[in-house]
């Protein structure tokens, strides 16, 4: 990694204020699903073993690159009930519209290995608000909510054609968490956070 951000944040609303978010940088997400359904598999002996539906959300995430041409997948963990991935805006896209109305603000200035806090972060804490201003490249919310947009329609024909457990309302909660990735220390813990996090499984 050549090139990290000066903030790592909670979030609000859906920008850090003043940040643009179609501009190169590297960030990690969590998508949880709603009410905390377990609907992607099971975790055994420490393993995630993913059912058909865990597999399709991985399709999803794969399938980003090609919807998004100056975005790249790194390390990712589609877990039973929620879903974790950095990914890499490479900042190739040209002219953005600065226009925003953000509404979030930073809360952390670190990360440190043995405390991450996103255990302990309750999801509705950080609901998705107004979002304003629009970008010519790919910002961050526009490729969540694609992601989020592809794997519930295949759920819902997974429910319909193979007899998936439904879901009750939205496959996804309306919100997600965000980090920017400063630096090459934080990338790394984060990496081993997510490659770790099915032998931390307590559910």
């Amino acid at each position: 990694m050549n090139k990290y951000n000066s903030h790592i944040h909670h979030r609000r609303s859906i920008r850090l204020k003043g940040y643009d978010y179609s501009q190169a940088g590297f960030y990690f997400i969590t998508i949880c699903v709603q009410h905390r359904e377990c609907l992607f598999g099971k975790i055994i002996n420490g393993k995630m073993i993913w059912n058909d539906a865990g597999m399709m959300v991985q399709k999803w995430y794969i399938e980003l690159e090609n919807k998004f041409p100056d975005i790249h997948c790194h390390q990712m963990i589609v877990m039973p009930n929620h879903f974790h991935c950095i990914i890499e805006n490479d900042g190739m896209s040209v002219g953005a519209d600065l226009r925003v109305c953000p509404y979030g603000h930073p809360q952390l200035d670190h990360i440190r290995a043995n405390d991450f806090p996103l255990d302990h972060i309750r999801a509705n804490d950080f609901p998705l608000d107004h979002i304003g201003g629009e970008h010519v490249g790919s910002p961050l919310y526009r490729v969540v909510q694609w992601f989020k947009t592809m794997t519930t329609n295949e759920y819902i024909r997974g429910v319909k054609k193979c007899g998936w457990k439904p879901f009750n309302g939205k496959l996804w909660q309306r919100n997600y968490y965000e980090h920017i990735i400063r630096n090459n220390r934080s990338y790394e813990i984060i990496s081993k956070y997510i490659a770790n996090n099915p032998a931390k499984w307590n559910v």
